[in-house]
């Protein structure tokens, strides 16, 4: 712990004199800076390309709209451009620093739709940047992603670009790049979401009548982010209309929608409230087989700001969703996420920007099952602090530089009898309590005209405190191999050691540096290389694919390292024809460390000793991605493959014995090695555009039975080799056709029907495939089991 301290402060000392010293000599310079919004609701816009007409000083608004950038003395073109907004060039003479506020127009006067771009989208300034893996999404004119059962889902958006996918069949989680759904940092306005399902995973908890902004980090993780290894998906709410009343919403046959903004305190502030639910009997024909039940979830987002002067603004952000499920007399389940976000934007002068954040975020589900008498309740809940600056140094030079910490407290579970005859004893699993803290400094930094790079640290630390007590086990070894059956067991406990909530029981701390290049082959082509080392301290034990309420989540510890990963990529990017079509090519590799995973016939829920039920052990996944676009035209669309692999290996370690599969490589239960989605959106009049997706993915890993044996009159199954086998191929198509009625131009009602079919040939794709026997015949037998076929549907999308 003592050399990582002194290697980070050498190495944050060297680099702090290497930003300093490049400023040094620059000729008479000043400063133009401001915010970029939209001129019809207020709006602040995220990632405006801003830039000097003929030159290659420019940036990007960052999430709060602010830019600023650095010229020498002289008469300039100012240009703001973004695709889905009509470009604005202004004239300035800078000769002093300046302050100047734009607001643009949008394209098209259109419903607002949820679109895909890239960070290597329409401007050469983006070329040039060294960030790579990125996608932005955002609110915009533009209809790219087809509407699929009504609205548009972001996380089933974000499934169909290459290296994320699906978790299958019924789960809005997603995987990057050979990563678990655990490593997978998703933000709400900064607040975690630990569990971004609706419904089975037919909706995601972005409503997107709320939604102004998304980035998905796929490798190229900046280096204020952390605790987590795979991704990183940044998901902003808007902060409503400071210009007039507005309402935007939708009535379908799956689920409704409404979200109110309005200004507030004389135009120095506004707000906005959505809220989002469905049917509970749209699966009627799923549910009569479980007698009288229902299925529902809804949600709610607010978000307010006020203006206190030019240079001080603050905003409040909340969310609250849950699910419902039951079935009278033998389950009743509900779960979801709240979330809060206190903020203060501060500008210190036309250079520095900084944010402060003040957040909550908790994550609970509660399981009643009337069959066994027992209720059980577990959540897990944060709070957070973080400090983030952003410096504009000159125009070669950006600094970002912050701070956080992050409280934990999981509630494991709690279980209870339900009635004085239950079976069930009481039971109380130890809380983990924890505080993770990072420091973090990076620049972006033009070095030649054709040369940019982006470099930076990060040091986390995290803490396991105490307040339980922890068990010890013979030799340290909570698990053990038994030779004689040839299993993995529970360790010897042979005491306790009590820990009180001032102590610490384990402390962690690690460097993460992160590099990105840039170099610009052409005006309209560059290719880019990074490396990214990331730590991660939470755990998601489970056995099924995909997030579920019942997941177990834990800390590192005394039995239980933090996951590191090194990821690096390299890539090539090129636009044609004006950047009516594009093209990229990544590929990646990665490696993590101290990946666990469960032994053969762990038991996970209600465990208060989980270390028993794992082993360590690494991961590696590596892959190439290719992304061709159409962007201009009647036609618009992208088709994206992906070819894959993603492995781990469980090793003996002080347990002993051999590993899980002989202590080899084994597929990841997420690796798929082929992924190709092909989107089109086609514009055949304005009153009606079309739309469809198209996806295949090699099937999933599983682990079938190969043989059984007779045992003292018990049938025993062999089981093949861990995920050595794989699900069938999943594929669907999805098409949806939009249509919009007659407009008056002056109208301020617009309205549009959207037709969709989800899975329209009704493939019927394996969630799972179970074996059983006969009982009248004795012979064994194998049952798909599916979630969805064909849905159509139909709604009705309004603004006001």
């Amino acid at each position: 712990m003592e050399y990582s301290n002194q290697l980070f402060k050498k190495s944050f000392l060297s680099l702090f004199f290497i930003l300093i010293n490049s400023t040094l000599f620059a000729q008479e310079e000043f400063t133009l800076r401001g915010t970029i919004s939209d001129k019809t609701n207020g709006e602040t816009v995220f990632g405006i390309a801003v830039y000097l007409k003929g030159t290659t000083i420019g940036t990007t608004t960052n999430e709060y709209g602010f830019y600023s950038l650095t010229a020498p003395k002289g008469e300039y073109t100012l240009v703001i451009s973004s695709l889905g907004y009509k470009e604005v060039q202004e004239k300035i003479s800078l000769v002093k620093d300046i302050k100047l506020n734009i607001e643009i127009t949008e394209a098209l006067n259109t419903l607002d739709e949820v679109v895909i771009t890239s960070t290597e989208d329409s401007k050469r300034l983006n070329i040039r940047k060294p960030q790579m893996g990125v996608t932005t999404l955002s609110a915009s004119t533009i209809k790219i992603a087809p509407a699929v059962m009504g609205e548009v889902d972001l996380i089933k958006t974000i499934q169909l670009l290459p290296g994320v996918t699906n978790n299958g069949e019924g789960s809005a989680g997603f995987n990057v790049r050979g990563g678990a759904v655990d490593q997978n940092l998703v933000l709400l306005d900064e607040a975690i979401i630990y569990n971004t399902s609706h419904f089975f995973g037919l909706f995601s908890v972005f409503n997107n009548d709320a939604i102004k902004n998304v980035k998905l980090y796929k490798g190229d993780i900046p280096a204020k982010f952390g605790g987590r290894t795979a991704s990183v998906l940044d998901v902003r709410q808007k902060e409503g209309n400071n210009k007039r009343l507005e309402l935007n919403g939708g009535i379908g046959l799956i689920s409704s929608r409404l979200a109110v903004e309005a200004p507030l305190f004389k135009k120095k502030g506004s707000f906005l409230l959505a809220g989002r639910t469905t049917y509970a009997q749209l699966f009627s024909g799923l549910l009569d087989d479980l007698g009288n039940s229902n299925i529902s979830f809804y949600d709610i987002n607010l978000k307010t700001n006020y203006e206190i002067n030019e240079n001080n603004k603050i905003y409040l952000s909340s969310y609250f969703g849950r699910d419902v499920f039951n079935i009278v007399n033998l389950i009743d389940s509900n779960y979801g996420n709240i979330s809060a976000n206190l903020r203060w934007n501060h500008v210190f002068n036309d250079k520095l920007f900084s944010n402060l954040s003040l957040i909550y975020s908790k994550y609970d589900y509660q399981i009643i099952l009337d069959f066994d008498q027992l209720d059980w309740i577990s959540d897990i809940t944060n709070y957070n602090l973080k400090y983030d600056f952003g410096y504009y140094a000159s125009d070669k030079l950006k600094i970002d530089f912050g701070a956080s910490g992050i409280s934990y407290n999981l509630n494991p579970g709690e279980i209870t009898p339900t009635t004085p005859t239950s079976p069930i004893n009481p039971l109380t699993l130890d809380q983990k309590r924890a505080f993770e803290g990072g420091l973090y400094v990076s620049a972006e930094h033009k070095i030649t005209d054709k040369l940019t790079a982006r470099y930076g640290l990060r040091y986390s630390t995290f803490s396991r405190l105490g307040g339980q007590s922890i068990t010890n086990y013979t030799n340290n070894q909570p698990v053990i191999y038994n030779q004689e059956l040839g299993i993995y067991q529970e360790g010897e406990a042979i005491g306790e050691t009590d820990y009180s909530k001032g102590q610490t029981i384990e402390k962690f701390g690690n460097l993460e540096p992160r590099l990105g290049l840039s170099y610009v082959l052409t005006d309209n082509s560059s290719i880019k290389g990074s490396y990214t080392r990331t730590a991660q301290y939470l755990h998601l034990l489970s056995n099924t694919a995909s997030v579920t309420p019942l997941d177990v989540w834990t800390t590192s510890g005394t039995y239980v390292k933090p996951q590191l990963s090194n990821q690096y990529a390299f890539g090539y990017y090129k636009k044609f024809n004006n950047n009516a079509y594009s093209f990229e090519a990544e590929t990646y590799y990665k490696t993590t460390q101290n990946r666990i995973d469960y032994i053969d016939g762990a038991s996970l829920i209600g465990n208060n000793n989980i270390e028993t039920e794992i082993l360590n052990g690494e991961a590696r996944a590596y892959g190439l991605e290719l992304l061709f676009r159409k962007n201009k035209g009647r036609y618009t669309g992208w088709i994206s493959y992906t070819l894959a692999k993603s492995e781990q290996r469980s090793f003996g370690g002080n347990a002993g014995g051999p590993g899980i599969n002989n202590g080899n490589w084994y597929n990841a239960p997420f690796d798929r090695t082929h992924d190709i989605s092909i989107t089109g959106v086609y514009k055949l009049t304005d009153k009606w555009t079309f739309s469809a997706n198209a996806i295949y993915q090699t099937g999933r890993p599983v682990t079938y039975p190969v043989g059984q044996f007779e045992y003292e009159g018990s049938s025993v199954v062999i089981f093949n080799e861990r995920n050595a086998d794989r699900l069938p191929a999943y594929h669907r198509l999805d098409i949806s056709a939009t249509y919009k009625p007659n407009r008056k131009p002056n109208k301020q009602w617009k309205g549009e029907w959207v037709f969709s079919i989800y899975n329209l040939y009704n493939r019927q794709n394996a969630a799972s495939i179970s074996f059983n026997q006969n009982y009248n015949t004795g012979v064994n037998e194998a049952l798909r089991t599916t979630i969805f076929g064909i849905i159509p549907s139909v709604s009705y999308n309004f603004k006001f």
